[in-house]
């Protein structure tokens, strides 16, 4: 291995690496620092989790010197909210030791911190296209003594449809600059690119040889799941021997977050970054999975591109991602700086079709699945689950008290267990006592938060039916009080209805 000393890396960014514990250089730094130093352009092709931040961050830093002018005289832009946070906290880290600044510059945050930042004078500043284009349209953000540029992922900023930006913002920076470009793939649009916008620079590809090393350090497993067996499966792989930080991929927003309520109901520490949360909430849920508060982290694809935590020991694909590509940037969470892994994959019978390119691209030699159930003993020796292991690890009071109540009244007490602190949903429910509400009762022990999706109902199923409970005056409004159990069906004639009402109180 090589030191970042002995790459010709100055020593105040020596001694911040090694502050972290960081002292070897990953093959992908050893081959870019030394171009990157001297100015070299360089086009990097390397995935997320190969250390390639360092490659192009430690050049940045110290091409600009100790101490800077103030302005920005570096941008390095990445293609999403969460990877901008992640390269931040790196180039933060670097200039530890040095007056240099460094501002993360993206959406879904306040301009105002951000511009505050920009006219204290930050010299490096990483961000996304949009709200870079948006600051430097309103003559916010200077670019024009940006002489250091980098490109994060440029492949995604083409999946994401960012390449119409990338080329406003190389407008706006100098003709003459030394450019770094990485990217997992190089499609036509990207190697175009760099032709246009690069000048002689250097290919350097760390992908296929890291790629077979990261392969060998992560273990497989794909099973063909039932959909409704896929929680309680999770929720007994997170009870495995060894079972470290994990990563949960789902599909949709929708799927995550009812995965991470589940899983928290059950007992886990779970967190969500999904993009139907606020970018203070995601950000809070990533800071506490990386600070270990939580070890379990539902996400989505796009969101999860900020994730580079070193410490991950299982990646669960709750649904089998569209393309190869996908599976291994999913799996290339774990794995990493040369750790083990776990990589679990959960087929669909309608989505065979997509594990069988999936497969046969990457070779796994596993074309048919082995069909798996939270019971079959395979996931517990596979996977090195204690026997007798079930998918809840809280404690019995809480299932206990939905079972005690009174079955009209199920829906109320599960919504109290599940401390959704929403005082007028138990009221209105004591309300209704119609057959939906009795059906809630039957959600006794397999889960709890089952009841809880009818606690959300009654706002807007009590309001829906208001002309119900006034319908032919009611029992409700003959004495003042209301009935906790309406006798529709015995309407008769004369005051028949008011006093079946009160026999029925």
């Amino acid at each position: 291995m090589t030191t970042f000393a002995e790459l010709g890396v100055d020593q105040d960014i020596v001694d911040a690496l090694s502050a972290k514990g960081i002292v070897d250089a990953f093959p992908i730094q050893e081959q870019t620092i030394p171009l990157g130093l001297p100015g070299q352009d360089i086009i990097g092709q390397a995935k997320t989790g190969t250390g390639k931040t360092f490659g192009f961050g430690i050049p940045v830093v110290q091409r600009l010197g100790i101490d800077p002018a103030p302005g920005v005289k570096a941008l390095i832009v990445v293609p999403t909210r969460e990877l901008a946070v992640q390269v931040y906290e790196d180039m933060d880290m670097l200039t530890s030791n040095r007056s240099t600044s460094v501002v993360a510059i993206y959406g879904g945050k306040a301009y105002e911190g951000q511009i505050d930042q920009l006219k204290a004078g930050a010299q490096i500043v990483v961000g996304t296209p949009g709200r870079l284009i948006d600051l430097a349209n309103q003559r916010l953000l200077d670019l024009s003594n940006a002489t250091q540029v980098v490109l994060d992922e440029a492949d995604k900023m083409l999946d994401l449809g960012f390449l119409a930006d990338i080329e406003k913002i190389f407008s706006k920076v100098p003709p003459v600059r030394h450019t770094q470009l990485f990217s997992a793939t190089m499609p036509g649009p990207i190697v175009a690119l760099a032709r246009r916008f690069m000048s002689n620079p250097i290919h350097i590809r760390a992908t296929d040889p890291d790629e077979g090393l990261t392969q060998a350090n992560i273990k497989h497993l794909v099973y063909r799941a039932h959909s409704l067996d896929k929680d309680e499966v999770i929720a007994r792989i997170l009870q495995a021997e060894g079972r470290g930080k994990t990563v949960v991929f789902t599909r949709t927003k929708r799927a995550a977050q009812k995965l991470v309520d589940e899983l928290n109901d059950r007992g886990f520490n779970a967190g969500a970054v999904h993009g139907d949360m606020s970018q203070e909430s995601r950000e809070r849920s990533m800071a506490g999975f990386k600070a270990g508060k939580k070890d379990v982290l539902i996400a989505t694809d796009v969101a999860a591109r900020g994730i580079d935590v070193d410490d991950v020991t299982h990646v669960i694909n709750h649904t089998i991602p569209d393309d190869e590509k996908t599976y291994l940037h999913r799996a290339g969470r774990t794995g990493r700086a040369g750790k083990t892994g776990i990589a679990v994959t959960f087929v669909d019978w309608d989505d065979l079709h997509k594990w069988a390119l999936i497969n046969r691209a990457l070779e796994f030699g596993q074309p048919d699945p082995v069909e798996t159930y939270s019971s079959s003993p395979h996931l517990y020796s596979d996977l090195d689950i204690p026997a007798g292991t079930k998918g809840r690890i809280v404690t019995a009071p809480r299932t206990q008290a939905v079972k005690t109540q009174p079955a009209g009244r199920a829906p109320e007490s599960a919504a109290a267990a599940a401390a959704d602190g929403d005082g007028q949903r138990p009221r209105r429910r004591r309300r209704r006592s119609g057959a939906s509400d009795r059906v809630g009762s039957t959600f006794e022990t397999d889960a709890v938060a089952e009841p809880k999706a009818p606690a959300t109902q009654p706002e807007t199923s009590d309001r829906g039916e208001g002309g119900g409970t006034h319908d032919g005056g009611g029992s409700e409004h003959h004495d003042g009080k209301p009935a906790t159990r309406r006798r529709r069906r015995r309407r008769g004639g004369g005051g028949g209805a008011p006093a079946a009402a009160a026999a029925g109180a």
